[in-house]
């Protein structure tokens, strides 16, 4: 290769590279909806083969029946689900002192039993002022939320109709050979299938199994407390805990020693061990992925990719480990051999 071959090389590599960056930095608000937009594609691509090629349905009509459909079966129920945040949201009294008062009466039980009040006049200062803060999170995540469905819907109708095109490209483009790019492609499925499905799967089975328990110990607003356990299930390490432990603290503190050990026995027997059961058959069926990359890759994909996150998350980590066992197959063992 000549010098002014090189220079136009990697002058392109450098032009690809900043406007790669800059585009990222644009399109980066809307990365929800594009990674949902992917997710959906894996689950109900083998829809659209079957559609297009064996029924020989135009693309474009195949796509637009298999948007729908994602559409009543995905996006709906998640549209719900959000409706049922806004309504609960709505139905709060957002008087800071009215909202501070449970926690103060709280502290004042805890202060009769121990003698020590847990909370100071600056502490209390300081919740009542961050509530404006939350209030504008919750309602900017919320149009965030908004803008990125009409995202998905938009880039999943044509990711459908110029499937295969997309992924020929995209499997050209990948530095391996052919058995190291099925291995990836390979992984890539496995994965966001395993997570797309069991996590929504989990949450749904953990927060029903929780509602009967707040159902029998006779917890506070049961249906908030049963969705908030269904969000806390996705949530590494502790988990539904972080829903059904607080619960159980303050129906002590107020009294109800019987209902309070009952849940905390329920909670710790019953809930978060159904967890670790439904990860194991879901882990076993679907994707055979290390406890440890599943914790760590939701960490990490949460501070990452929002939401979406806790299936590219676990995503990100795997394939670091595959490219890394690649290298270690291809350059590293077959090195030792030629040596030897």
């Amino acid at each position: 290769m000549s010098t002014k071959e090189k220079y136009w090389k990697y002058s392109l590599i450098v032009i690809i590279v900043g406007l790669g960056i800059i585009l990222f930095e644009q399109i980066a608000p809307f990365i929800g909806g594009l990674l949902g937009a992917l997710t959906i594609y894996i689950l109900v691509r083998k829809q659209m083969v079957y559609l297009s090629d064996r029924r020989k349905i135009r693309r474009s009509i195949a796509a637009a029946l298999i948007t729908a459909e994602a559409i009543l079966f995905f996006l709906v129920p998640l549209g719900l689900v959000v409706w049922l945040t806004v309504v609960n949201l709505q139905n709060i009294n957002l008087d800071p002192q009215a909202i501070i008062a449970p926690f103060e009466e709280t502290a004042n039980i805890i202060q009769a039993k121990t003698g020590y009040y847990i909370l100071g006049k600056d502490t209390v200062a300081y919740v009542i002022s961050l509530l404006p803060c939350i209030g504008q999170a919750i309602m900017g995540g919320i149009s965030s939320f908004t803008v990125n469905i009409f995202v998905l819907v938009f880039v999943l109708y044509f990711m459908l109709i110029g499937g295969k095109k997309m992924e020929q490209y995209v499997n050209e483009l990948l530095p391996f050979n052919a058995t190291n790019t099925q291995n990836v492609i390979n992984e890539i499925n496995m994965i966001i299938r395993s997570n797309a499905i069991g996590i929504p799967l989990l949450a749904v089975i953990q927060g029903g199994v929780a509602m009967i328990g707040y159902w029998i110990f006779g917890a506070p607003n049961i249906l908030f407390a049963g969705f908030l356990t269904c969000f806390a299930s996705i949530i590494p390490m502790v988990g539904t805990a972080l829903v059904w432990f607080p619960i159980a603290v303050y129906m002590a503190l107020i009294g109800n020693w019987f209902q309070a050990i009952g849940l905390l026995i329920y909670g710790g027997a019953v809930i978060s061990q159904l967890d670790n059961l439904i990860r194991f058959i879901i882990q076993k069926k679907m994707a055979d992925i290390h406890p440890l990359i599943t914790v760590f890759g939701v960490v990490i994909g949460l501070s990452l990719f929002g939401f979406m996150g806790i299936i590219f998350g676990p995503l990100l980590l795997s394939l670091f480990f595959l490219f890394i066992d690649m290298f270690k197959k291809g350059y590293l063992e077959e090195g030792k051999q030629y040596s030897s």
